[in-house]
């Protein structure tokens, strides 16, 4: 019997991009394997986001390329959620529905179970907290059955019991086997979720270690700056 397809090893081989003539990212050169989160770590304008955008496959590099599993092109499997998802003007549970391409009422309920909003299912989904459209976010992304999951930001405008409100169904997700990819310049939060770090300055990755490594013995300057709370321009 034939192993599963999977879309991991994500491959960044020498992924660049450029728009109006300007270098955004460069020479990417990162491997992400399956495991516990993979958070990009650095300041605003440091490319995390766009590297995400190259992985999930919404731009193409300029130069260089990007691979899943070995291949061009990317399989169904792969899903992103955004600092600030749009609402779709229905319920909660009408959106998780869109997501699922059909109303699937079962299968609705276990979603929104999973990030705590089962009891909201007939709650117009803009009347929701910030925090819990983040939530609804997840919930859509993971009725896509993801093979893994691209998180931009999620918490960045959130109070902190939002905040451990999201971070709890991403470590519910990532004990589940989904691959989370996730971008945050919070220090915090990349030691309460990362089992790698990647650290970004400039469109370029300056590390990539685990977690633990990185905070003990970090191996740049700038990730000893970045750690101590000091300003990266």
């Amino acid at each position: 019997m034939r192993a599963p397809v999977t879309d991991l090893p994500l491959a960044f081989e020498g992924a660049t991009l450029r728009a109006r003539g300007v270098e955004i990212v460069g020479n990417l050169t990162l491997e992400v394997v399956a495991g516990a989160p993979t958070v990009l770590l650095g300041p605003n304008g440091s490319g995390k986001s766009t590297l995400l955008r190259l992985a999930m496959g919404l731009v193409r590099p300029t130069a260089g390329r990007v691979t899943w599993g070995g291949r061009p092109a990317p399989d169904e499997r792969l899903a992103m959620v955004f600092q600030r998802p749009v609402m779709l003007r229905r319920s909660v549970g009408a959106n998780v529905a869109f997501a699922l391409g059909r109303r699937n009422e079962p299968r609705i309920r276990e979603l929104l179970e999973r990030v705590g909003l089962a009891a909201l299912a007939h709650r117009p989904a803009r009347r929701l907290s910030g925090g819990e459209q983040q939530r609804l976010a997840l919930a859509r992304a993971l009725a896509r059955d993801p093979e893994i999951l691209f998180l931009d930001e999620p918490t960045a405008s959130l109070d902190p019991a939002a905040t451990k409100a999201v971070e709890d169904v991403i470590r519910a997700v990532a004990e589940r086997g989904i691959k989370v990819v996730m971008a945050t310049h919070d220090l915090g939060e990349a030691r309460r979720l990362a089992g790698e770090i990647v650290l970004m300055h400039r469109g370029r990755v300056l590390e990539s270690t685990p977690a633990a490594e990185f905070f003990t013995s970090p191996k740049s300057q700038e990730a000893r700056r970045f750690i101590a709370g000091e300003l990266l321009v």
